[in-house]
């Protein structure tokens, strides 16, 4: 899947209207539903999602929502037109009350739909990398380099970029999507579906702002450094010191504001 479609629009200009054909980011619906043998079958939700990478956003979100540890958790996956079935085994932390969404998750939204708050908060058993450490030039490359892989985005301006890089800033991997979280979920899932792990030596990077499930999820992926573009929410700063995490945002050429973790940081 391309991501993107075409649309017929009228410009309006100085010199009056326009036709033409403009691409757009492509949206819908995707349903995730999940199988055990304690709990019968359940829907999770429905996403909002640009097509492509179902697979990887669908194990990266079963993860970040503390469903699975590991893709061994996941016994089979049945991939149909905007529908995905997990059948987990007994190594799944599968809870229906908890994990259950009331709501559709649009393509903005990180945990809505949530009956409760009780595993919002959750508290990580993650031990973040002290050894990882970035300069300026780390910001500017990855910067450019994000930009410069952002297909999707290079057609229609509307789509939201996550990556991991390395110390010197290069990009081991880049996903997009209409919504920021979908492509986090695409991102982890990416490496879960390989039986890898996420680091260490791997930061993330987000095109937009820090918001607090994006500092979640970096933290429950086990990244050190989250580099955004965009601003933090006080919630996604707290968050962020209380464990460990260098939070750096406003990401520019030239300057970064470091929120927490200034200690990964070198001149």
């Amino acid at each position: 899947m391309r991501g993107f479609e075409t649309r017929e629009i009228a410009k309006l200009t100085a010199d009056g209207i326009i036709r033409s054909i403009d691409h757009v980011t492509s949206e819908s619906p995707l349903s995730i539903i999940v199988e055990s043998e304690n709990h019968g079958r359940h829907e999770l939700g429905i996403t909002m999602r640009t097509e492509g990478h179902d697979n990887l956003l669908s194990i990266g979100f079963l993860y970040s929502e503390g469903i699975i540890a590991t893709s061994r958790d996941i016994d089979e996956m049945i991939v149909e037109d905007n529908q995905i079935v997990f059948k987990l085994n007994d190594g799944a932390l599968f809870d229906p009350v908890q994990h259950c969404r009331r709501s559709t998750v649009t393509s903005s939204c990180g945990i809505c739909g949530r009956s409760n708050i009780s595993n919002v908060l959750t508290d990580f058993n993650v031990d973040l990398d002290e050894d990882m450490h970035i300069r300026l030039e780390t910001v500017a490359k990855c910067l450019n380099s994000v930009i410069g892989k952002q297909e999707v985005f290079s057609k229609t301006g509307g789509s939201h970029a996550c990556a991991s890089f390395t110390s010197d800033g290069t990009i081991d991997r880049v996903f997009e999507d209409v919504g920021r979280h979908n492509a986090f979920d695409k991102l982890v899932g990416s490496y879960l579906e390989q039986g890898g792990s996420f680091g260490p030596g791997l930061g993330a990077f987000v095109s937009g702002r820090a918001s607090f499930e994006l500092v979640q999820k970096t933290i429950r992926a086990g990244f050190p450094i989250m580099i955004a573009v965009g601003a933090p929410s006080t919630l996604a700063v707290d968050l962020a010191k209380e464990h460990g995490l260098t939070l750096g945002c406003f990401a520019k050429d030239q300057s970064i504001t470091i929120f927490s973790g200034v200690r990964r940081i070198g001149n």
